[in-house]
């Protein structure tokens, strides 16, 4: 059947008031398929930092969300949506604010939330409001018996059990790593109990205290300094270290710097998005090695479809922010097809557990009992591409969730 064909028969069926069979029928699954079935206007809220040093990643999770909308003719499960853009801003109380807001907006569901300190501090108000949200970046793991919090993204530990898992076995008898991270409460803590749990607390080749350094997000020219020389002096053969945004480029950057040329490795946020383009010079970055649930140049259906897409609207390859939005609505259009012609936001939240697998640009992936992916994690090394330096998908680590 055509589509033009498919659509005026569903729209007859609409007329018709078989709405279960509307619902059931009005995609295929494929993104620039969805069949819009003439169902009332629905608001959907994003959550993203609109300024500030979370402003690339909000900028990528509006992105991702937006791609999947114009792609499926700017509706979700048949209805037409008004999204309605909250700011984060940098604190939990802004955070707090954005999420009132789209609550007094009665929006039907909610997505985003860049800072996981923000999704833990509107954890209560999202529950006690009952209007699900899928938060689309990293969440701490502390973050339990949820009922309406869902995740697209992944949890903070998983990218320390992902790389310990992997050196343990990589790794020689004589190598030793130096562990570097910041100290605060921007998830190093989680992220370093998931490698030790995966590599083993005890094993000689991470014995050495762990180094914590500034975890100011914007830190000056010289602020890891003393603190690589202190990691340097033990000779270390790898650094694993955790960092992001402006404070990654200045940690490559002063690493380098100081004279180190071994392995490093890290979650992948540490050559995300634009710090590969920051980093100077740009052959600081080679070989650095991250895990992450998603690399730009995975060759499947799914990510061939988004890629390109991205890239044809962004001119830029797209980040796992973007991914686990773009997501994030993907599953939102299909809880709210399965609610029915006039869905409530219960009644979403009830159907998200329902979907089953989605077809991702990451692979394949579905919700485990948590609400959150269970998924593959993959190994990337920064290669040159062309003139440009890009993350490259070398090795798959584990499924984690």
């Amino acid at each position: 059947m055509s589509q033009m064909n498919r659509r005026r028969a569903l729209q007859l069926l609409a007329a018709l008031g078989t709405g279960s069979l509307v619902a059931a029928c009005g995609t295929d699954g494929d993104e620039g398929t969805t069949t819009v079935t003439g169902g009332s206007p629905i608001k959907i809220g994003l959550i993203a930092p609109q300024a500030g040093v979370n402003k690339a990643i909000g900028d990528e999770l509006t992105n991702g969300f937006q791609l999947y909308l114009d792609l499926n003719d700017r509706s979700l499960g048949g209805h037409p949506v008004d999204l309605v853009v909250a700011d984060e801003g940098d604190t939990v109380k802004s955070g707090q604010a954005a999420v009132s807001r789209l609550l007094e907006e009665n929006v039907l569901a909610m997505t985003g939330v860049a800072n996981s300190a923000v999704m833990f501090g509107i954890r209560d108000a999202i529950e006690q409001a009952r209007v699900p949200l899928i938060g689309s970046n990293a969440s701490p793991p502390s973050l339990q018996s949820v009922v309406y919090i869902w995740r697209t993204s992944y949890v903070l530990d998983e990218a320390g059990r992902a790389l310990g898992r992997y050196l343990k076995d990589e790794l020689g008898t004589a190598d030793r790593v130096a562990i570097i991270l910041p100290e605060g409460g921007g998830g190093g803590e989680d992220v370093l109990r998931g490698f030790r749990q995966e590599f083993g607390e005890t094993d000689p080749r991470i014995s050495d205290p762990v180094i914590w350094t500034t975890g100011s997000p914007n830190p000056g020219k010289t602020a890891f300094a003393s603190d690589i020389s202190q990691a340097l002096s033990r000779s270390p053969s790898t650094v694993f270290c955790f960092y992001s945004g402006t404070a990654a480029v200045e940690f490559v950057m002063q690493l380098r710097d100081a004279g180190f040329r071994g392995r490093i490795y890290a979650p992948g946020f540490l050559t995300e998005g634009t710090v590969l383009e920051s980093i100077r010079p740009a052959n600081d970055a080679l070989g650095i090695r991250t895990a992450l649930n998603y690399s730009a140049d995975l060759n499947n259906a799914a990510n061939r479809r988004f890629a390109s897409a991205y890239r044809k609207k962004h001119n830029a390859s797209p980040t796992t922010y973007a991914m686990a939005s773009y997501d994030a609505a993907k599953v939102l259009d299909q809880a709210i097809r399965l609610a029915g012609e006039t869905p409530t936001a219960q009644e979403v939240n009830l159907a998200l557990g329902r979907i089953g697998q989605i077809d991702s640009p990451r692979g394949a992936w579905q919700f485990n009992q948590p609400r959150t992916p269970q998924q593959k994690w993959y190994l990337r090394e920064v290669q040159r591409d062309g003139q440009l330096l890009s993350n490259v998908m070398v090795n798959e680590l584990a499924t984690l969730g």
